[in-house]
Parts: C-alpha cells; structure tokens; sequence
C-alpha cells in the first residue's frame, strides 16, 4: 500500500505515529527528514499471527496418497511389485526409471494400467514432499494421461498446476475435474481465480457460492470463501460502471466522471516499469494486470482500506488500486504510486501461492529499491534515540507492533534490502526468492544460499550501516 507524502502532520507527530498494516495489503509511507541514534534493542515479542485461513492451495493439500499395497494379478506383477517397493523405500530416481522402463504390454494392460497410474501419483507425492511441486508435475501428468478419471490424481494435478500457475488449469481442465470430483470445492475456488484473472467477476462469483455449498463441513474454508465472495461482490459492483482501456501489459479501468485522460499517463508510466523493473529484477507477469483508478470519494468504501491509504496492490483480486486525486497534476506522485504497488504485483506473480513466505521487510524494502523511491537513511529519519527492531520481528504483519516503531521498519526494510542488493546483488535476491518459493523460511533461505545466517546477516547490515555513517 502506498501513502502520500504528509510531512506537515508528521512533523509533530512522529514520534507516536503508527502505522497500521491489513492483513494481505502493502503500506508505503512518506517520512520527513530527521535523525536516528542506531542502537540494537531487547527482542521486540512479534505480532500475533493472524488466523489462519484457507485457500485453493490449502484445500487441494488435503488430497492424499493412493493405495498401492495390493499388486493386480497380472503376468507383469513382479515388474509392479518392484517398482512399488523402490517407492515405499524412497529410492525415487530408481522407480522413475522402472516406471519410464516398463514395456508397452504393461500400459495396455486393463489391470495393470491403472495401477501403474497409482504408481506414477504416489512417486509424485513422494518427489513433491523433498522437492516440491515443480518436480513433482511430470509424475501426476504421467498418472493423469494413464487414468483421467481418477479424482485423486486429477486433484493432485490440480494443485500442481496451481502452486506453479501452470496455465494447463485451464477451464476445460477444471470442468473435468468438476466432473470427476462433483462434491470437491477446489476445482470452483481455482475456476473463480481464473475467472477473475479475466475480470468476469460476476462468474467468479457464482463459483465461489458453489464452493460454498461445497466446503458446509469446513469452517475455515467457510470463512476463507465468505471473505472472498463478499470482495469479489464489491468489486464487481464498483467496477460494474467504469470504462476500461488497454496497453499490452495492463488494463487501467476508471470512474467516467473523472478526467479520462489519467489511464494514458498511467498506462504509460506502468509499461515503462514493466520494462524497467522487469529488466532489474529478470521477472515479468505471466498476465496482465488490472489497474482500477477510483474517484475520491469512493475509494475507501470501494477497497475497504484504511483512510489514510493512497494506493494499494490487493493479491486476493490482482489489482492495484489508487485514487485519482491529484493523478492529472502530480505526475511524480503517480509514477511512484504505481510503479511501487507494480513491484508488489511483480513480488506476488513471481512468488504465486507461496506469497506469503516472503517477509514484509523483504517485501517493502525490494517495492522501495526496485521502484526507485527517494528514502532517507535511517539516520536522516527521526530525531532522538531509536532502537534497530531484529528483521526476524518485522516478517509478519507489521499491524500489532507497538506505537514508534511502525515508521522505523520501513527506514529497516528499505536500509537491509539496499545493503543485501549491494552485497549479492540481484542475482542472491534472486536465489532467495527461488528459496522462498519452495516455502523455505528467511532464516533457512539465507544459511543455504548465501551461506550466512539469519543472525550474521542483520549483524553485517549494522555493521556496514555504521561503516556508512563514519
């Protein structure tokens, strides 16, 4: 989320600003010049984790492994029977090369086809716990081209092309699976996603009330879907009146009474980050991004966010949102506005369901580095005495911590990210990121791939901070 430069409330009032963080939006604050003691605090208690809730990815997950202790009587059972027990031993690349060995007579075999199918899943579920989904894929096609009508191995399918935003989840695939799994809600949550992916949000809709119906005995899911369907209703409603138009990579809609001459600046400045941010940071959307402008008055009720807030990325919808006050006169404000909650929608596509791996600092601090915001150092940040908070604390949501310490976590996020570019440059953001993306945490992500821990890493980012400063 971004927020306008408001020095002259600020000014008096920075020592007990705080600033607070919804769950799943991004802040971006402006903060006036002024000076920091760099001292390391006592651990600051991290906020309280917010409810878990549910979602396509979550749900898929419950699908399990099939059973493969009975080999069919068939003349090619010894063949099965070995490599069932390679996979019950773990010896993975063994029994994928007996599985890719069996001879033809074995998959045309009505007893033993599906069988092998039972095989080819059970290794993918093996491969997907060390190496996860990425590597797992080929196996639960493998299974699927062997028997499309089994549920479990199409749902495992399923949530593979979701974690790797395959774009083979394709309608035609998900109104198979509908079929084949009827009582399933996933394959509605996935067929609502990418029904709002092309902004038929009326459809989307729909689907999320058939998962609805679908998911009576799962109280989390319930309320996972609720919330989704109550935004996605909202949503459409807002937008239901608003033009549209588009560039080869975004679609800027906005309300008719405004100056309509805003989305061709606005599409400007976002094709010139795509190309910029994308080149900087060697990732570019796999689809194109929705960019509402709302009227003034509207914009709050419109996003639900809070009143202070100018700008905002929303992942549950892929948008990014902004009022167009101010957009047709202040050029530079709008180009910093969107090009921050572009990096934001950059962060979340690359990272795909394992979006929430990544931690707020990391997060905010690539929007400030690859957008290219004018920040001051810590230093230059707040008068007085103000104690470093261990990045370790500011993963989370930064929405419970405690008052005076909102706008130095932004100076941290900012000052670290900058310190990690410029010690591994992008090429160890990136291998981090990759990390990440196999829902490793930050600590383990630092030890194996730049081989320094959680704990040396903020040590060496204060030491060279100081180093700075002298």
């Amino acid at each position: 989320m971004y927020r306008r430069n408001i020095r002259h409330i600020l000014i008096p009032l920075a020592a007990g600003l705080v600033l607070v963080i919804g769950y799943n939006l991004f802040l971006r604050p402006v903060l006036p010049p002024q000076t920091v003691q760099l001292t390391e605090t006592e651990p600051v208690a991290p906020p309280p984790a917010p409810p878990q809730s549910r979602s396509p990815e979550s749900e898929a997950k419950s699908v399990r492994v099939l059973d493969q202790s009975v080999v069919p009587p068939t003349p090619h059972e010894g063949l099965l029977e070995a490599v069932r027990d390679e996979i019950e031993k773990h010896n993975l690349s063994l029994a994928e090369t007996k599985l890719k060995e069996l001879p033809p007579a074995v998959l045309s075999d009505a007893k033993s086809k599906p069988f092998v199918a039972i095989l080819w899943n059970n290794l993918g579920l093996q491969q997907e716990r060390l190496n996860g989904t990425k590597v797992s894929i080929n196996a639960y096609k493998r299974a699927s081209e062997l028997d499309d009508s089994n549920s479990v191995i199409l749902m495992n399918l399923a949530h593979a092309y979701w974690e790797q935003r395959d774009r083979a989840l394709d309608a035609e695939f998900l109104m198979k699976l509908m079929k084949v799994a009827p009582d399933e809600p996933f394959p509605h949550l996935a067929m609502a996603d990418l029904l709002q992916e092309q902004d038929k949000l009326e459809e989307a809709a729909k689907h999320l009330d058939q998962a609805a119906d679908r998911a009576k005995q799962d109280p989390g899911l319930q309320s996972y879907l609720a919330a989704v369907t109550a935004k996605v209703r909202r949503t459409q409603s807002v937008e239901s009146h608003m033009a549209a138009r588009s560039s080869t990579h975004f679609v800027v809609k906005f309300d008719g009474e405004e100056d309509q001459n805003t989305w061709i600046s606005v599409l400007e400045i976002l094709e010139e980050a795509y190309r910029e941010i994308g080149q900087k940071f060697g990732h570019f959307p796999s689809k194109s991004i929705i960019v509402v402008l709302h009227a003034k008055d509207s914009f709050q009720g419109a996003t639900g966010s809070p009143a202070w807030a100018d700008g905002l990325y929303d992942p549950a919808l892929g948008r990014i949102q902004i009022p167009t006050q101010g957009a047709t006169t202040d050029r530079k404000w709008l180009a910093s506005v969107l090009r921050h909650e572009y990096v934001h929608a950059l962060l979340h596509d690359r990272l795909g369901t394992s979006s929430g791996a990544l931690p707020t600092w990391l997060n905010e601090g690539l929007a400030m580095q690859l957008a290219g915001d004018a920040w001051p150092e810590l230093d230059q940040a707040m008068s007085g005495d103000i104690k470093v908070i261990p990045l370790i604390y500011l993963e989370g949501s930064w929405g419970a911590l405690p008052a005076g310490t909102s706008t130095v976590a932004y100076l941290e996020a900012n000052s670290a990210t900058r310190y990690l570019i410029e010690r591994w440059g992008m090429a160890g953001v990136d291998e981090l990121l990759k990390a990440l993306q196999t829902k490793s945490t930050m600590a383990a992500a630092l030890q194996n791939k730049l081989f320094v821990s959680y704990e040396q890493f903020h040590r060496q980012w204060l030491e060279s901070f100081e180093r700075n400063r002298l």
